[in-house]
């Protein structure tokens, strides 16, 4: 499945931040955000160019303003003439810096975007930038249920009637919650994996025999989530008699998404397990292994030291009759 390719309005941003607009640059209806990172033109004010990236977000804050007040008049109107020559989306001035008048001719001239925020430079930076990494974030969608289980993100998948749907609902059932059934929408954040559901179908589930039913409105509002990080992905298979299962869990196993490898198991289904006991053990024992202990791992050892022991033990038995042996040789007794 392909991974989509993400955007949002300049004037999204404008009305999520509430900035003021001292200047609407050519396009500003139209103007479609695409990078998730910000630039602040320091080397820009002093003409240098090289590696610079115009389609982001500039901001200026006080420490721009304070070089170029103490610049002569002439010198900062050829600064902002270099700079506003380059199809810049937007330049943000923090803290509520009144614009110089230079600033706003050549953008006048150049027909670029001014707006303004009275957030301090170093909380609406951060702020941006978390809001624009969020949107426009690697996403793509796959179908299966996300249930956050004890803070575990579990992805249940599996074909089509293989039990998705039901496991999820008796992990509610059982004090979890529900992120998102059928479609899961995942996005790749920083270092983290982001799923949620569809707003058109979320919080509801497809369940066979019954229809859709509106989780929120069954359990409440405690039994669904708006997005949950993907910890863990299941695997929901029938159970086939030739196939191997692993028994011990010694084996670490992974499913990329979005370029992310995330841990993953397989539960093979049969009539009479229940698998949202198994599911919910499955999440703890995840996160178990992510604090740094593995039960299967140090099994494992326990049972190499049992063998190790019994070895010795048995060699050292061998010693003994040998040594016996050679007692009673030496004493002439067959």
């Amino acid at each position: 499945m392909a991974v989509s390719q993400s955007s949002i309005k300049l004037t999204k941003l404008v009305e999520r931040f509430e900035l003021e607009v001292l200047n609407q640059g050519k396009n500003y209806e139209r103007c479609l955000i695409r990078e998730d990172d910000i630039n602040r033109p320091a080397l820009q004010i002093l003409g240098f160019f090289d590696y610079f990236n115009p389609s982001r977000i500039q901001v200026m804050g006080k420490v721009e303003w304070t070089y170029l007040s103490n610049q002569p008049e002439e010198e900062r109107r050829q600064c902002f003439d270099a700079f506003f020559q380059k199809p810049i989306p937007a330049l943000i001035l923090a803290r509520g810096l009144e614009p110089f008048p230079e600033l706003m001719e050549m953008a006048v001239k150049h027909k670029r975007t001014i707006l303004r925020s009275r957030e301090a430079t170093s909380l609406f930076i951060p702020n941006l930038t978390a809001a624009l990494k969020a949107t426009l974030s690697p996403r793509i969608t796959r179908h299966g249920v996300l249930v956050d289980v004890n803070g575990e993100g579990v992805l249940l998948m599996g074909e089509s009637g293989v039990g998705k749907s039901e496991t999820a609902v008796e992990l509610v059932k059982r004090g979890h919650r529900l992120v998102a059934d059928d479609a899961v929408e995942i996005r790749h954040i920083g270092t983290q994996l982001i799923g949620s559901a569809p707003e058109l179908i979320r919080h509801y589930i497809e369940l066979r025999g019954i229809g859709v039913v509106d989780i929120r409105q069954l359990f409440g509002m405690s039994a669904v989530r708006e997005d949950s990080e993907i910890n863990l992905v299941v695997n929901l298979e029938q159970w086939n008699e030739n196939a191997f299962y692993d028994r011990l869990g010694t084996n670490d196993e992974y499913t990329t998404i979005l370029d992310k490898k995330v841990p993953a198991i397989t539960i093979p289904v049969k009539p009479g397990r229940n698998l949202a006991i198994i599911v919910e053990v499955a999440a703890m024992n995840n996160r178990l292994k992510r604090m740094g202990h593995n039960a299967a791992k140090e099994f494992a050892k326990q049972l190499d030291a049992h063998f190790e022991q019994m070895m010795q033990d048995s060699q050292m038995d061998a010693a003994d009759d040998y040594d016996e042996y050679d007692d009673l040789s030496a004493n002439g007794e067959d």
